[in-house]
């Protein structure tokens, strides 16, 4: 295809993938959405894995790292997603024959191995000879090579590029049985955009073609204030820092078509020449909200992620948030497909984790429903950016320290790995998670404190403590299995999600809502309700004024006393049965003795409003009472604190990990006697040492 002629018609390309993007597509995409299992045909049910980079090294010690990656019972390698170089040196010269012997080696060796395509980082002639493939960044100044991410995934001519390198990849390695499967790039969103003028153009179609007419457009995003109205689709701009809230939002939405597109495209070449048994995946950022994830996962067979601690130690509740978020994309296990060996390169500070702590990292993913753990990297190169960068390989090639601690976790993951064969996480509770309610306020925190992250992670810690297992999904999943569906952060709620979650409470569901909660619709415009909008009938009152805090004041009420933090919204009940739960103390005149949390019985179920970010220890009352309201019960039992239960279901057994998140010994009492599959004996307490680990069996 012609530079010209696909330049041309990538407008509209854009414009068929943002229908994806559309409320109502993802509502049918989560109802049709069925779960595919990551655990693979003829392969272990649990993985471990690692990054290989053959072609930093001579030929001649490639069997030497695959004896010692044997020896550590790693079962599969990633090899490729920055080979671009090594596999078409020149433009149109494709060499692969290093990369066959590589993989068929790692099979000799018992190694099934996953390729990257290696759009991520193109090789210098290509951009040297087509510099319009390179990135503009947001102060006009194009990208220089050297690093990774600087090409751009609207240039027409840099999509054809990977296209091909997928493509003859994919002629080479799509029916090599050592082949399992692909990833398609390399971590999504380093250098999101481009923001050159063909970018902006394709952005002004893409919204043509949303909009149909300006004067939708105009009174969707009421450009009448400030003067902002336009008169033709080429005035509007890419928006750089503070601008009309439904700009920015759409501004969000083109770059998740956009992504989506520029995935698409690679998955096509594969698909065309690939056998239907290898999957395609993605490897992503746990909580970077670059794009909208749930849009990108969709044409994935399963989705992967990147786990990594940088400066500290593992954050056991936002690590643990991280892959119920992520295993809510798709609703279904995932891979862990990049986590570290002892430290990183880029943190703050570059500290090593404690002894243990990499095993109980690996068995938490487990946990919460990785089939794969895989470590980056085997061995560092000698030059480039990440020489400092943990390995399993030191630079002489002789084991790291973290070498046997990964290979305990592999001889552990065989032994235990057909009780986990067919199993994943199964929860009574759900928190929502909006791409568009995150994009909505972080336009426009109104508090400098506001942190999305920050407020889902106290619901979080405070409901799993008490349910011991969580899923995080998208607001248009199907929700009637949770006996308890909490929205920290639903900012965006318009009429047919809000439908959508009525149906849920009527049908016997308890639904929470948090503040700001339907505050505005679909275009981010306020909607002339109060909040919670579309939601305010149900609930029996609303919300007459938000106040961003200077200070914390105080509240009280049927959970106890405690303070608001840096947000309290100001309720009014209506209905004579919506009961009124907590009630701000003196504090600024207007909150005095006003409610905060209101709720109230409809349908067969309830609904509540959580008026206030509340500090921990009101947090910790709120979700006592919101688990007792609705009927939920922890999947073991009570555990002592720092122990962390995780549990995965299948046909006619339940499987529990419990990890000891601290360096001392903890005791477990089980409700019964279950089968230890790590120490092989049966009993009804567990002592567990620090960073301890046991997987337990419960045929109950």
């Amino acid at each position: 295809m012609g530079w010209s002629r696909l330049f041309r018609i990538l407008p509209t390309i854009l414009v068929i993938v943002s229908f994806a993007v559309s409320q109502a597509t993802l509502l049918a995409i989560a109802v049709q959405n069925q779960a595919v299992s990551t655990q693979l045909p003829g392969q272990d049910p649990i993985l471990l894995g690692t990054a290989w980079y053959p072609e930093h090294w001579p030929e001649s010690r490639w069997e030497e790292d695959l004896r010692l990656m044997k020896a550590a019972n790693i079962k599969m390698v990633r090899l490729a997603e920055f080979a671009w170089s090594s596999m078409e040196p020149s433009e149109g010269r494709f060499e692969f024959d290093w990369l066959e012997r590589a993989v068929s080696l790692a099979a000799r060796y018992g190694m099934v191995s996953v390729l990257g395509t290696p759009t991520a980082a193109p090789p210098a002639w290509l951009t040297q000879k087509y510099p319009d493939t390179l990135r503009v960044e947001e102060n006009g100044r194009r990208v220089a090579h050297g690093n990774r991410a600087h090409g751009s995934v609207t240039s027409p001519r840099y999509r054809e590029f990977c296209r091909r390198i997928a493509e003859q990849m994919a002629i080479r390695f799509g029916k090599n049985p050592h082949v399992i499967g692909w990833q398609i790039d390399n971590e999504y969103g380093y250098g999101l955009m481009s923001y050159d003028g063909a970018t902006r153009q394709q952005f002004q179609s893409w919204l043509k073609a949303k909009y149909k007419t300006l004067k939708s457009l105009n009174d969707h995003w009421s450009t009448a204030y400030w003067s902002e109205t336009y008169t033709d689709w080429t005035q509007i701009p890419i928006p750089v820092g503070y601008h009309n809230p439904g700009l920015m939002l759409e501004w969000k939405r083109f770059v998740t078509a956009s992504w989506a597109d520029y995935q698409q495209n690679q998955i096509d070449a594969i698909r065309q020449h690939a056998d239907p048994r290898q999957f395609i995946t993605g490897n992503f950022m746990g909580f970077f909200d670059g794009f909208d994830h749930y849009v990108i996962s969709g044409p994935l067979t399963f989705v992967s992620w990147d786990s990594y601690v940088g400066s500290g130690h593992l954050d056991v509740d936002r690590t643990g948030l991280s892959h119920d978020l992520v295993r809510g994309f798709k609703r279904q296990n995932f891979w862990l497909i990049e986590t570290q060996p002892g430290a990183v390169n880029w943190a703050w500070i570059n500290n090593f984790l404690n002894r243990g702590e990499m095993r109980v990292m690996a068995w938490q993913a487990i946990g919460h429903g990785a089939d794969l753990v895989s470590y980056w990297q085997w061995r560092s190169a000698l030059g480039g950016q990440e020489q400092y960068h943990g390995t399993l390989v030191g630079p002489d090639g002789t084991s790291a320290v973290t070498y046997e601690e990964v290979s305990q976790i592999g001889r552990e993951f065989i032994r235990v790995g057909s009780s986990l064969k067919d199993t994943t996480p199964v929860s009574q509770v759900a928190l929502l998670h909006s791409y568009d309610s995150r994009w909505a306020i972080d336009f426009q925190k109104h508090h400098g404190q506001y942190d999305q992250v920050r407020i889902l992670m106290s619901y979080y810690r405070a409901l799993r403590r008490l349910a011991q297992s969580i899923d995080v999904v998208n607001p248009y999943a199907p929700l009637q299995d949770y006996r308890l569906v909490v929205a920290p952060n639903l900012n965006l709620i318009p009429e047919d999600l809000a439908q959508h979650l009525l149906e849920y409470v009527q049908n016997g569901g308890h639904l929470v809502l948090g503040p700001r909660s339907g505050m505005k619709d679909e275009f981010n415009s306020v909607l002339p309700q109060r909040q919670p909008g579309f939601l305010v009938g149900a609930l029996g009152g609303r919300v007459e004024q938000y106040y961003a805090l200077e200070k914390n004041f105080p509240i009280s009420g049927a959970w106890g006393s405690g303070e608001a933090v840096f947000w309290a919204e100001q309720m009014k009940a209506s209905a004579q049965d919506t009961e009124v739960l907590m009630r701000y103390d003196r504090s600024n005149g207007w909150l005095d003795d006003q409610p905060a949390v209101l709720t109230r019985s409809y349908g067969k179920g309830w609904i509540t409003y959580i008026g206030a970010i509340l500090d921990e220890k009101l947090m910790a009352a709120a979700a006592e009472w919101m688990v007792q309201k609705s009927g939920v019960v922890p999947v073991l039992g009570p555990v002592p604190d720092g122990v962390e239960v995780c549990r995965r279901v299948g046909e006619g057994k339940q499987v529990f990990i419990l990890i000891n998140h601290t360096q001392e010994k903890r005791r477990v009492t089980l409700p019964r006697s279950m089968k230890f599959l790590l120490e092989g004996k049966e009993a009804d307490t567990l002592e567990l040492a620090a960073y301890g680990v046991e997987v337990l069996l419960d045929h109950k």
